[in-house]
């Protein structure tokens, strides 16, 4: 049964467009590989945008010390989406579906009340660190850090206030979010709220075509630019270990995370790093039971990722990564360390791409892993 919801979504956009198409004399529109299927009414007042996603994925995991090999073959991602606008391009909305895990990833309307400000109501993103923030189809290597996997802010439901300025020539952007605080699957059991904040500085100019959100320099940006941003996070009452996603823990507390970030991209040269700390505000990261067993523990700690690599002339890129976490002594949690060396080729950009990486895991106390990745994005 769980394969069955997810086929009749995809057949349900198709009997949409094909409804559009034919009784609502809509227009195709010129596109291409990435950009899906468009649509645009006659008198323009409705746009549709439906795209699909896909990443077939190989994982191999090898532990010397016990001479053990794991495979794992998955779909890593699978995604639908549905994005446009209605009567105005400043009244914009965005539906994303997953697949692969059988949700609703982003349900959001996103309003251009007035000149640069935005205000998005609905569920998708906070603007936490930089490389959540990055879709997950324009990653540089296989998969996101594991700086970012135990640290990272997730989806919420809520409302977010975007604007971005001039200070003298330098481009700001700022966000404001107010989010009920328990991720996007849990319902009804919110008992605080959370707010989280970002900003943007572009010191030497935007980024060719959106790529602050895009890893690799995909388009070999002719003058050097940076990315530095600062985020704030403050999730009160949070019973997951993660704060609003993870493993339910039978106590709340409240958490506050700290991110700060560094892109820079010049001539085929990317370059990202990040810096991540949470902590309780309101009493030990651990959680124990009558009997002074702790039971679970909160996420909390810090963590960093530096990563880089060069895209070269012929859309080959050889990158590496380094990535670490250092839990509080408290979560009784150990470090962990993840050394990456990736292979990517480029057939048509982050639509399509074959990815290979290899990697050396280490966690304090328990033997060395080495990781092997295979992964194919194909977006259309």
């Amino acid at each position: 049964m769980a394969f069955k919801r997810p086929f009749f979504l995809v057949i349900f956009f198709i009997f949409i467009f094909h409804s559009h198409m034919t009784n609502a004399q809509v227009d195709v529109t010129n596109t291409t590989l990435g950009n899906g299927l468009r649509f645009l009414t006659k008198d323009s007042t409705f746009y549709v945008q439906f795209r699909l996603r896909i990443q077939p994925n190989f994982t191999g995991t090898y532990v010397d010390a016990t001479n053990s090999f794991q495979e794992d073959w998955s779909i890593r991602r699978c995604r639908a989406k549905l994005d446009g606008w209605v009567f105005s391009p400043k009244l914009v909305y965005k539906l994303e579906y997953d697949l692969a895990g059988n949700y609703i990833r982003d349900a959001v309307i996103k309003w251009n009340f007035a000149g640069q400000f935005h205000l998005w109501f609905g569920q998708a993103k906070l603007p936490g660190n930089i490389q959540r923030i990055t879709s997950s189809q324009t990653m540089q290597l296989v998969d996101r850090s594991i700086m970012n996997t135990q640290l990272n802010l997730d989806r919420e439901m809520g409302v977010q206030l975007h604007h971005s300025l001039l200070l003298g020539n330098m481009p700001l952007h700022w966000a404001l979010a107010y989010s009920q605080g328990d991720g996007i699957r849990d319902r009804g059991r919110s008992t605080g709220g959370e707010f989280t904040a970002r900003v943007e500085a572009f010191p030497l100019g935007t980024f060719t075509n959106n790529g602050r959100t895009t890893e690799t320099d995909m388009e070999r940006e002719r003058t050097p630019k940076i990315l530095i941003g600062l985020a704030y996070d403050h999730n009160a009452n949070g019973f997951q270990d993660r704060g609003s996603w993870g493993t339910v823990l039978t106590e709340t507390r409240s958490l506050q995370a700290f991110f700060a970030d560094i892109t820079f991209k010049y001539r085929g040269i990317y370059f990202l790093g990040e810096y991540g700390h949470k902590e309780a505000t309101d009493g030990s990261p651990s959680v124990f039971d009558s009997a002074g067993i702790r039971t679970g523990a909160f996420r909390t700690g810090y963590g960093y990722n530096l990563q880089g690599g060069y895209l070269f002339k012929n859309n080959w890129e050889l990158a590496g990564r380094y990535s670490a976490f250092e839990p509080e002594k408290e979560t009784g949690r150990t470090p962990l360390t993840e050394s990456t060396f990736g292979i990517s080729k480029y057939v048509s950009g982050h639509n399509l791409k074959v990815q290979l990486d290899f990697s050396l895991l280490t966690e304090q106390y328990r033997p060395d892993a080495y990781r092997s990745r295979l992964q194919v994005e194909l977006a259309f």
